[in-house]
């Protein structure tokens, strides 16, 4: 196969004890069935002007350019953080529109796009990802690359109703039709992308999602993105009894613990489910003293209003709850603003009696599925998810729930809490048949054997998804309520 070269807004340079998110683990699961080179950021702002370098590890090419202070203010966190993450999660109400930034963000794609014509091959596959780098492949036609170039999007795509209050959508949105493929985690994102296309490109449809723009025929496929299944069960069963979980568990002295692990987001609901928790432990009073929910949030893009407002928000919530609930020998929330090792994390879901996974809007949430590799199928936690992540509609057999009804959230918590160990293992069979039949090392050769003209039907790709078991209202996968029982695995 031609070298692959896959392009990023942050390149992930190996490092000890760094914690691999989404976009990481399928970029490296792809470079590591394809060797080639990942370009993008460095994470450095430079004052010295842009310098870029190239870092060798593991057969893998780690190309990366710093970025002037300008150029990171304007297009990292003015028009991406500012404009296009909120758009893209459905929250126009928090979306802060500037030319200024806009221009910081297509000047950012030129310069990538410089940087890239530098190294680029005429045989080389191009697979650009997320919403960092919409204008990329244009940028690159225009520099004379006729590549076959891939876009794959890891947040949600919203409705086009929602994109085109973007100012200028038509300068960036239409940019992506420079991709030969552009690929979502699911078919409610692929289908809006879609009807984008139509109703405002208006493109001559030459089959199902598949576009004439006069220069190339543009696909679109969806290809949700999964996680190294068998790797992380045995990462997780080794970590389960090393002393760091150990010493967590016997800090909780017996009691059951639930576990939330996010990225300091509003996109997380973070604040919602801590409203579920505090329902859950008033209407539930048999729990109190009796169950620990460990929440562990990085901060992120601390820098930016939204954020450093929600930080604000989670951390008062969290006071609320503990001083409203606590003891002086329990602390209902342990709230942790630092990162783990994913071995460390690993560990932790094995032992959660529950993971709260309640985003409000999430492209896939691999949490959810780590969760899940992480079970001991004989005796399994349960997992509790959100019905608007991506990943729920792989994982039909989870708990699924409304972020934005916390009442209900709080029974599913009590539901989770007191499941008969048989319905918990029937649930724990399902899940983990479906995200093994979706493992990372598979997903890269199903986007770019589409990408590169091998047949692969879009109805294989989104094949996992129909796989998943269908919600026929019997049980056990409806029910929320039903009987409690005391604490205990």
């Amino acid at each position: 196969m031609a070298r692959l070269v896959i392009i990023s807004n942050r390149v992930a340079v190996p490092k000890a004890g760094s914690r691999a998110g989404g976009l990481e683990v399928a970029v490296l699961a792809a470079l590591k069935k394809h060797p080639g080179i990942w370009f993008g950021w460095s994470g450095r702002v430079s004052s010295k002007g842009l310098e870029t370098r190239t870092v060798e590890a593991d057969k893998i090419s780690y190309v990366v350019t710093d970025l002037p202070k300008e150029d990171y203010d304007e297009y990292y966190n003015g028009f991406a953080n500012r404009v296009l993450w909120p758009i893209l999660h459905y929250r126009l109400d928090l979306a802060e529109f500037s030319r200024q930034d806009l221009g910081g963000y297509l000047r950012v794609n030129e310069h990538f796009a410089d940087e890239l014509h530098k190294i680029l091959r005429p045989d080389d596959i191009v697979w650009v990802h997320d919403y960092h780098l919409l204008t990329l492949a244009k940028a690159l036609r225009e520099r004379g690359h006729k590549n076959k170039i891939g876009f794959f999007l890891h947040t949600p795509f919203a409705a086009p109703e929602i994109i085109t209050a973007l100012p200028q959508h038509e300068r960036i949105i239409w940019a992506m039709s420079h991709f030969d493929l552009v690929g979502f985690q699911t078919e409610i994102d692929a289908s809006n992308y879609a009807r984008y296309v139509e109703t405002e490109c208006r493109y001559p449809v030459k089959g199902h999602w598949t576009y004439d723009t006069g220069e190339r025929i543009v696909k679109i496929g969806v290809f949700p993105v999964g996680i190294e299944v068998e790797s992380f069960s045995r990462m997780a069963r080794r970590a389960a009894r090393s002393s760091f979980v150990s010493g967590v568990l016997a800090s909780l002295s017996g009691r059951a613990m639930i576990i939330g692990v996010d990225r300091l987001d509003y996109s997380k609901g973070i604040d919602a489910r801590i409203d579920a928790f505090e329902k859950f432990l008033a209407t539930n009073p048999e729990w109190r003293n009796n169950v620990t929910y460990l929440q562990i949030t990085p901060k992120s893009r601390s820098t930016i209003q939204e954020y450093a407002a929600m930080e604000r928000l989670v951390s008062e919530k969290v006071g609320q709850v503990n001083g409203n609930y606590g003891e002086a020998s329990w602390t209902p929330i342990r709230y942790i603003n630092r990162t783990h090792s994913r071995t460390a994390l690993a560990g932790l879901y094995h032992a959660a009696r529950a993971a709260l996974v309640t985003p409000l809007r999430d492209g896939m949430n691999l949490v959810a599925k780590e969760y899940v590799a992480a079970q001991n199928p004989d005796d399994p936690g349960v997992l509790i998810l959100s019905r608007f992540a991506g990943a729920a509609l792989e994982c039909k057999p989870a708990l699924l729930v409304n972020p934005y009804d916390t009442a209900s959230v709080g029974a599913a918590i009590a539901r989770a809490l007191s499941m008969p160990i048989e319905e918990r293992r029937a649930r724990q069979d399902a899940l983990f048949k479906i995200i093994s039949q979706n493992d990372i090392n598979d997903w890269p050769d199903r986007f770019l054997s589409m990408l590169t003209g091998e047949t692969v039907p879009s109805q294989e790709q989104a094949a996992v998804q129909d796989a998943a078991p269908k919600d026929s209202g019997s049980q056990p996968y409806r029910s929320i309520g039903g009987p409690r029982a005391l604490p205990g695995r």
